[in-house]
């Protein structure tokens, strides 16, 4: 149940309404047009699921805690849509009960049809933005298991873009886990975030 990024090349800039549809691009690539963040809703639940399935590197989950998910943390999660609607990314994540200003993203991924065309950065910075405009926000975290290059430079690239500092620490350590295999899961901490 960590957050994995599906993208090798991420959003320069964040969108200036993050609700608003947006076109993302990846550096000498093609644009995604029209692509919208918006929040989840519980018929959104099983493409969810599907999104994070494919991805090949997040946990998967019960279909049922995606159908929760949308229900119960439409507020805290986003959906990407394309043209049509159809859902191309989500990132999922809920607000620490104990540090109500950090917002946790547990996963995102995003549909392999449109890797590298930025639509991570942009899910994570619409996310953001509303999160802060809605609850405030004055950090972010995420869990990334070693290796998982992409979703280092995700996390990294949202932070330079947001002008905060990223620090790192093991939260679980393998040992923790019931079953043997385990990685350690490393948090990364991205604040304070200013909106």
């Amino acid at each position: 149940m960590t957050a994995h990024a599906e993208l090798a090349h991420y959003r320069k800039t964040p969108p200036s309404n993050p609700s608003a549809p947006t076109s993302t691009s990846a550096p000498n690539g093609p644009s995604v047009p029209a692509t919208r963040i918006d929040r989840p809703r519980p018929g959104d639940g099983h493409l969810l699921w599907r999104l994070a399935r494919d991805s090949g590197t997040l946990d998967l989950n019960s279909a049922y805690s995606y159908l929760l998910w949308c229900r119960d943390f439409a507020g805290t999660s986003a959906v990407a849509r394309d043209a049509s609607g159809r859902a191309v990314g989500f990132a999922s994540g809920y607000l620490r009960p104990e540090s109500p200003g950090t917002l946790l993203v547990w996963q995102i991924a995003v549909d392999e049809s449109v890797r590298g065309l930025g639509i991570a950065g942009a899910l994570l910075d619409g996310l953001s933005a509303r999160v802060a405009a809605e609850h405030g926000l004055s950090s972010l975290e995420t869990t990334i298991a070693p290796g998982n290059l992409a979703s280092e430079r995700l996390f990294a690239s949202y932070a330079a873009r947001h002008g905060a500092t990223l620090t790192r620490e093991v939260l679980f350590a393998p040992e923790e886990f019931p079953d043997r295999g385990y990685a350690p899961e490393v948090l990364h901490r991205i604040g304070p975030l200013r909106f």
